[in-house]
């Protein structure tokens, strides 16, 4: 199989953790081949990550916000912004995830809207009975 990559990784076994929605959830991982474009990460069992997260390396004191490139069983390989590209092929892949984060955030503040919509008419049905 050909190389894909942009740059070669550095294998690796360092400590990670895997902060989403917004730091409310962290996972810890191991991070097994890093570089500057991306890593390979593996968790202790099967894990379901939102694509948009940040990986903070203790021994690096560094967080790097990533997008999931690919998952397989309990691997993770992640790629970072800089690496990223915006889907007009503009270089800024800081601002294609911080739009990407946005538009998950507005479905779920749609799917929320409805719901109360519904609960409110729910209430007017039995305040009219």
């Amino acid at each position: 199989m050909a190389e894909r990559r942009q740059a070669f990784r550095q294998k690796s076994f360092l400590r990670g953790c895997v902060y989403f929605n917004k730091r409310r959830g962290a996972l810890d991982c191991l991070i097994r081949d890093y570089s500057e474009h991306g890593a390979r990460i593996i968790f202790s069992q099967a894990v379901n990550v939102p694509d948009l997260v940040e990986l903070y390396i203790p021994q690096k004191e560094q967080t790097l916000r990533a997008r999931v490139q690919w998952r397989c069983g309990d691997e993770i390989g992640l790629g970072f912004p800089d690496a990223l590209r915006a889907a007009d092929g503009s270089s800024d892949g800081e601002l294609a995830l911080r739009v990407a984060q946005l538009e998950s955030e507005v479905k779920g503040l749609k799917r929320l809207v409805k719901k109360l919509k519904a609960e409110v008419a729910r209430g007017d049905d039995a305040d009219a009975a």
